[in-house]
């Protein structure tokens, strides 16, 4: 079930949701190449961070599921915001030239079919960047951020289902190293969190932030077939045909 729209625009509005932003647009800057006039979507609830990447685009699209609800944006703008469903995105083929998934891969009913419309959307060598919660985290334990619903992943899942959609996975990087916590003192060291938990602890990041590439192919869909042979029993026995020949008896005449 997806987080609600209400939900997600308050959590970023408070000060916990900001430093949140500020850890996660850094671990997205490191894996960020530059692409001038570049396409670029975001699915699920990406509006905080395509303000920080959209200045470099031709043009940028928040596509926002409809079980979680959509906000206009960018705001004093002419709206560049749909809803949609993931599965069926409203984009030709090989359209847009990177996806950017936040809060939403976790949600995703089916997560293969997902990135496989994924894959359809983008063009050849383009690129998708996902941002997901860390299932190793302390934050997909805790029900009081966004980060805490849906459906958290390991590397090892994200790999696996990347191959599965036909993307070659590239860089990674971790962030959310500080504990979810309101505190201010918390807050104040989020800093030391994120510099020590880089080095000391990277499996235990709040987040894993990953890159993979289309694949310039596709493997066409074999469905399986199922034998359609049926053993019914037999109720009464039949005789079996016998091909011997009766012999008369000789004649006595």
């Amino acid at each position: 079930m997806h987080v609600d729209i209400v939900d997600l625009r308050q959590f970023y509005h408070s000060q916990l949701g900001h430093v949140a932003e500020q850890s996660i647009t850094m671990a997205l800057s490191s894996l960020w190449q530059r692409l001038p006039e570049e396409r670029l979507v975001g699915l699920g609830y990406s509006v905080p961070y395509l303000d920080r990447f959209r200045a470099d685009t031709e043009r940028t699209f928040a596509f926002m599921p409809a079980g979680q609800g959509a906000v206009n944006w960018p705001p004093g703008e002419p709206s560049a915001t749909a809803l949609v469903f993931d599965e069926e995105l409203p984009l030709p083929d090989s359209s847009v030239d990177r996806v950017l998934m936040v809060h939403s891969l976790e949600f995703a009913e089916n997560p293969r079919e997902t990135l496989t419309e994924i894959w359809r959307v983008l063009a050849p060598g383009g690129r998708l960047v996902i941002v997901v919660p860390n299932r190793r985290g302390v934050w997909a334990r805790m029900d009081h951020t966004p980060f805490g619903a849906g459906r958290p992943y390991s590397r090892g899942q994200l790999t696996a289902l990347f191959r599965e959609a036909n993307f070659t996975p590239g860089a990674s990087a971790e962030a959310l190293f500080f504990p979810p916590s309101r505190l201010k003192t918390i807050l104040r060291m989020r800093g030391m969190f994120e510099r020590f938990g880089r080095v000391l602890s990277p499996a235990f990041a709040g987040v894993i932030v990953v890159e993979a590439q289309k694949r310039l192919y596709q493997g066409l869909p074999v469905a399986a077939k199922a034998s359609r042979r049926v053993f019914a029993p037999v109720l009464s026995p039949h005789g079996v045909p016998t091909t011997r020949v009766k012999l008369n008896p000789p004649s006595t005449k």
